[in-house]
């Protein structure tokens, strides 16, 4: 569903951002985002962004949205690939907490039907791209596969959450909205299929099903944390940051 509401945050610079997140030990990671070498500018509006030319796949009200130059090429990839989303301003709320080329997902394409997508707030361009394709490529061609019924919504505990690593100074990669924390899976046939219940006490193939979908995590972001890591991490998987290649992040 197309919304109108982006003309109003050109107009006032505001997002309402949904805080949520983990209480759990993550990682640190880098802050990440690369130029797009072809980008065409518009009109400047206010000092250091611009006004982006749409990228294919973005709706006339989504290109109202001040964006950097740097996310024209990754909100083009996610709008191609089918993703019903919304591009967000950037905002700062305190030192080291920020949505930078953030996006509000709705849903997922997948390759025969679309994927909902509850509970998530402001999560970074990159990181949204590299969830879309692991829910279409991993999570829904595994329940198919495995459980024998295609995917029809993902439950996550949130995405950008201004707050530390738990039990250290250090900023969670929560704070810069490059983390979702995934809790369950919703099948077409009814069946939910979660991190809490099933890693250890589901069927044989709800195991192998949580397995398989985590280890397609890996191969996608930088850093992944399931109920393998420790404690804070039974009830979901923590998903950080797009993966840079083969044997470069951090999987548990």
């Amino acid at each position: 569903m197309k919304r109108t509401r982006f003309s109003t945050l050109v107009m006032t610079g505001l997002a309402a951002l949904a805080l949520a997140g983990c209480g759990s030990i993550v990682p640190s990671s880098s802050d990440r985002g690369s130029p797009s070498a072809g980008a065409s500018r518009a009109p400047y509006s206010t000092p250091g962004t611009y006004i982006q030319r749409p990228p294919r796949g973005l709706s006339s009200a989504q290109q109202n949205v001040v964006t950097r130059p740097q996310d024209a090429a990754c909100l083009n990839a996610l709008g191609a690939a089918g993703a019903d989303f919304n591009p967000l301003p950037d905002t700062y709320a305190a030192p080291g907490c920020h949505t930078l080329g953030s996006v509000q997902l709705s849903s997922i394409a997948g390759d025969a039907s679309s994927f909902g997508i509850s509970n998530i707030g402001p999560v970074r361009c990159e990181v949204a791209t590299a969830f879309g394709q692991w829910t279409r490529f991993g999570v829904d061609r595994a329940a198919r596969q495995i459980l024998g019924s295609p995917l029809a919504r993902i439950e996550t505990m949130g995405s950008y959450a201004c707050r530390n690593v738990a039990g250290s100074n250090r900023r969670s990669a929560h704070a810069r909205a490059e983390a979702i924390d995934v809790s369950a899976f919703i099948l077409e046939d009814g069946r939910r299929i979660s991190l809490i219940d099933d890693w250890n006490g589901g069927s044989r193939a709800e195991r192998e099903f949580l397995r398989t979908v985590h280890r397609s995590a890996c191969k996608r972001f930088g850093t992944v944390l399931g109920p393998e890591y420790n404690r804070a991490h039974a009830d979901h998987f923590h998903l950080e940051s797009a993966g840079e290649g083969p044997g470069t992040g951090f999987c548990r």
